[in-house]
């Protein structure tokens, strides 16, 4: 990853924070800006995790509640030569995932039930395998202050309406005109931020969580049944915080195009080439059979993992929900 860059893209976006704090407030308001701006970066590194999990009403699961997902992401995990994350699953329809956390000590994974229901054992693997590579390149504790300080900067934007003209002196020199483009470009600027910092990094974890689990269509697959479900299943807890929807594996706003120029993600069609494109390096000409076992091999084989008569998603078997494809 090239941190520099990475950092340099924070940066700017701190830089703009501050910049609506000035034409709101003079020399003051900048400075309480780039002091709100510093702690909110910080509590961001502590708490980003449980912000964003508490966001979407994840709930913790394990060993005893969801046995085989628990399992996978153990395998999956060493895999990487990471350590354990914590595992969550979300209560939503919609087919989604993503990871959070400031380090991949401190890191989780979420997946929701519609990914658990929809997707084929394989196919999970392979978003999770992806998510993981996110935590791997510390990509998580980035996306998850780019989050925060975009929200903050569309909030501060909007409070200029009602304070930037206070007072004659406004250091605002373009006057309501300059408030009210403000308004609408702060936002803006710090949406191409988001951008510019999440969207190559997809790509990468594409590649990376394809060699965690050794199948780059399986990954390829998931995300093509993911992006459908995008454009049908809306999942109302991003819609309400859109600031977060560049840390899943496929945009979760169901009226946003994917391959729209601010989008967060890549072309979900450019980023399956590319995964195709890397099976036929591997040699892998065809995906495993949906529902097939997967024992963690790179080649994909061997027996099939013994499937638990509990619910693996700790629904309560049944009566709950009805349990994954592979479950």
């Amino acid at each position: 990853m090239n941190y520099f860059r990475t950092a340099i893209l924070l940066a700017g976006m701190t830089a703009l924070f501050m910049a609506v704090g000035y034409l709101i407030g003079g020399s003051s308001g900048m400075m309480i800006a780039l002091v709100v701006a510093a702690g909110m970066n910080l509590f961001s590194y502590w708490n980003s995790d449980r912000m964003v999990l508490s966001m979407y009403g994840a709930r913790e699961v394990d060993r005893a509640s969801a046995p085989e997902f628990v399992g996978m992401i153990e395998q999956l995990a060493a895999r990487a030569e990471l350590p354990m994350p914590r595992v969550y699953i979300i209560d939503n329809p919609q087919p989604n995932a993503f990871a959070t956390g400031r380090n991949p000590q401190n890191a989780a994974v979420a997946a929701t039930t519609g990914l658990l229901n929809a997707l084929s054992r394989e196919e999970v693997a392979g978003v999770m395998a992806h998510e993981l590579a996110h935590i791997k390149h510390y990509d998580t504790l980035t996306m998850t202050i780019t989050a925060t300080l975009a929200g903050a900067i569309s909030m501060l934007a909007n409070f200029a309406m009602f304070f930037g003209h206070s007072r004659e002196n406004n250091n605002n020199p373009f006057g309501i005109i300059g408030t009210i483009l403000m308004m609408v470009l702060a936002p803006l600027a710090a949406m191409v931020v988001q951008m510019a910092v999440s969207r190559s990094r997809e790509y990468v974890a594409d590649r990376t969580g394809a060699l965690i689990c050794g199948q780059p269509l399986w990954l390829a697959s998931a995300l093509g049944k993911i992006a459908n479900f995008a454009h049908q299943v809306p999942n109302m807890e991003a819609e309400r915080n859109p600031a977060t929807a560049h840390m899943f594996i496929i945009n979760p706003l169901s009226g946003e195009r994917m391959d729209n120029l601010f989008s967060t993600h890549p072309a979900t069609e450019n980023r399956i080439a590319a995964l195709q494109a890397l099976a036929q390096e591997m040699g892998a000409s065809a995906p495993a059979p949906a529902g097939a076992g997967w024992g963690g091999r790179p080649d994909g084989g061997g027996a099939a993992t013994a499937r638990p008569s509990s619910d693996p998603w700790g629904r309560g078997g049944e009566e709950g929900g009805r349990r994954g494809p592979w479950g």
